[in-house]
């Protein structure tokens, strides 16, 4: 069957209508849900203006065309707002704030320079660039306007902001206008050139003009940079929304601050066009290459690091005795050289990122730690680390409890009457294991906590006289292009004045108390294990787990977003080969 001269596979004439002929338009940070026929958009992106000080601040960045989307799919909007206000002479104008749709990202407006009497100062660089400041017989070169298109994207996003004579003019600043995004800033100026027609002296340079753009349905123009000033009076603050410099005042003698710059905004409009399934337009297509974001449609490899939470420390009820450190949450990666998970593209996976356990209390069971929460990315889940044994009188024939099974098992608790067993690890099992056995705590004089299970190697006994042991090692893993050390199990607490507490695992695990203290807590998103309470005259609580953590990495030509925003997505350096990492420090979804 024909289907137009397309060569390649032929499509099935299935039509696909987008859901919606109306733009969204975004004025707050929120989410755009795509419709559920959705194939690609028309979208506007524009940046929080730079504040104006003496010289006007930059225009927000601004980028609009068409981007290939996921059909039913919330994206997270961010809406930047507009720079602050130069505040006196010395002060510069605040840049503005980025504004965020799915993988495009409009750099706030560079700040508009402020200075002291004498001197000079560049405007800061930008989606569009701050204009410059002379002020008074300043007896040095001009001042440059700050860059625009900063960091540079293709088409542009902005323009530079306009520089300063040479020579300051008595009786005012000769401040250049902040660039817009469709032209530059125009350079201040010691005649009436170039400058409003309100200013009556010889001063300030216009802003650069900003873009006409019909994407809501009718024309509006945004990204226009601010004027800059030589006199006190006759500009504004950037109107909000439209991602426009704030102007410069005469901050001479004081006068006043300049203007802040505007806020920015997102439009999202899904295309009305019907087009048979696998095809886009040419527009499209031509814009996916250039921004380097046209990707196949075939499944994809990558690698991953899921780390559960960490087991929390054992408590102790009395005085005599000291807790078991909580093993590190279970550690699973295919990185490097493991194997790799397959995922489809145009596809939301939740991801879970697990808590650390809460440290073990001081009264009753309740003494032994609480075991970590999992982790868990697609089909890979890495179960909690065990919580470490603690000890008070009447809970067992020993007065202790052992540690707790998980991703790596928790130290078991030192007691008066033997020795509980401590957790073991990699439970449930998976190959490669997950983790390790927790440390045996010990009976008898100083009775410490055994130590937590860590990634790579299992908790130490503890030995007497009160000795706690030390929380198991974790594991090295540089998925993210720089070596990190994850899920080391937390040392074991002790009872005696002069003990030794056992030390946390690398990676992330607490140590046990010190002598009649708390365990020591195992560090955030690294699944550490919380270490032992020691106790002397007084019961004392257990230290509680890290939170895990979770790392995708997938080949550079792939799209992918993370939200919420606390999540990241980043690009890797050569000689990572422009690999895409997407970091998970909580509960979220991983689009691709």
């Amino acid at each position: 069957m024909s289907n137009g001269g397309i060569i390649g596979p032929v499509n099935d004439p299935i039509v696909s209508v987008a859901s919606t002929t109306t733009a969204q338009s975004f004025t707050s940070s929120g989410t755009y849900t795509s419709g559920p026929q959705a194939r690609f958009v028309d979208y506007l992106v524009v940046a929080g203006g730079g504040g104006g000080a003496s010289g006007g601040g930059g225009a927000g960045g601004y980028r609009t065309s068409c981007l290939q989307i996921c059909k039913a799919t919330a994206y997270p909007i961010t809406i930047g707002a507009g720079g602050s206000a130069g505040s006196n002479t010395s002060t510069s104008g605040g840049n503005g704030n980025p504004s965020i749709f799915s993988t495009i990202t409009s750099t706030g407006g560079g700040g508009g320079g402020g200075t002291s009497i004498g001197s000079v100062k560049a405007g800061n660089a930008g989606g569009s660039g701050g204009g410059a400041t002379n002020y008074d017989f300043a007896p040095t070169p001009c001042a440059a306007g700050g860059s625009g298109n900063t960091p540079p994207v293709s088409p542009p996003q902005g323009n530079p902001g306009g520089n300063t004579p040479n020579a300051g003019v008595s009786g005012g600043m000769n401040s250049g206008g902040g660039g817009g995004s469709g032209g530059s800033g125009f350079p201040g100026t010691c005649n009436t050139g170039n400058k409003p027609t309100s200013n009556p002296g010889p001063g300030g340079g216009v802003g650069g003009p900003g873009t006409a753009n019909s994407i809501s349905g009718s024309p509006v123009t945004y990204a226009s940079g601010g004027t800059g000033y030589h006199n006190s009076t006759g500009n504004n603050a950037g109107t909000a929304n439209t991602g426009n410099g704030g102007g410069g005042t005469a901050v001479q003698n004081l006068a006043g601050p300049g203007y802040a710059g505007g806020s920015g905004i997102v439009i999202v409009k899904e295309l009305t066009k019907t087009v048979a399934s696998g095809v886009w337009p040419l527009q499209c297509q031509y814009n996916y290459k250039k921004q380097g974001t046209w990707t196949p449609s075939a499944p994809f490899d990558v690698d991953y690091l899921v780390v559960a939470g960490g087991g929390g420390g054992g408590g102790e009820a009395a005085t005599f005795y000291g807790g078991g450190g909580g093993g590190a949450g279970g550690y699973r990666s295919s990185f490097p050289g493991g194997t790799k998970l397959s995922l489809a593209t145009c596809s939301s996976f939740p991801i879970t990122v697990g808590g650390g356990g809460a440290g073990g209390g001081t009264s009753g069971p309740g003494v032994t730690g609480t075991s970590g929460s999992n982790s868990i990315f697609s089909s890979i889940t890495s179960t909690g680390g065990g919580g470490g044994g603690g000890g008070a009188p009447g809970i067992s024939p020993t007065a202790s409890t052992g540690g707790s099974p998980g991703g790596s098992g928790g130290g078991s608790g030192g007691g008066s009457g033997g020795v509980q067993p401590a957790g073991t690890g990699n439970t449930p099992p998976v190959s490669p294991p997950q983790g390790n056995t927790g440390g045996l705590g010990s009976c008898g004089t100083g009775q410490a906590g055994g130590g937590g299970g860590g990634a790579s190697a299992t908790g130490s006994n503890a030995s007497t006289p009160g000795v706690g042991g030390a929380g198991g090692a974790g594991s090295a893993n540089s998925i993210s292009n720089s070596p990190v050390t994850y899920a080391g199990g937390g040392g074991g607490g002790f009872y005696s004045a002069t003990g030794t507490p056992g030390a946390g695992g690398s990676g992330g695990g607490g140590a046990g108390g010190a002598s009649n203290t708390e365990g020591t807590a195992g560090s955030v998103n690294t699944g550490g294990g919380g270490g032992g309470a020691s106790t002397n005259a007084n019961a004392r609580s257990g230290g509680s787990g890290g939170s895990g953590i979770v790392i995708v990495r997938a080949p550079g030509s792939v799209n992918l977003t993370a939200a919420p925003g606390t999540n990241t997505v980043t690009t890797l350096p050569a000689p990572a080969g422009g690999c895409k990492v997407a970091t998970f420090t909580v509960s979220g979804t991983l689009t691709t």
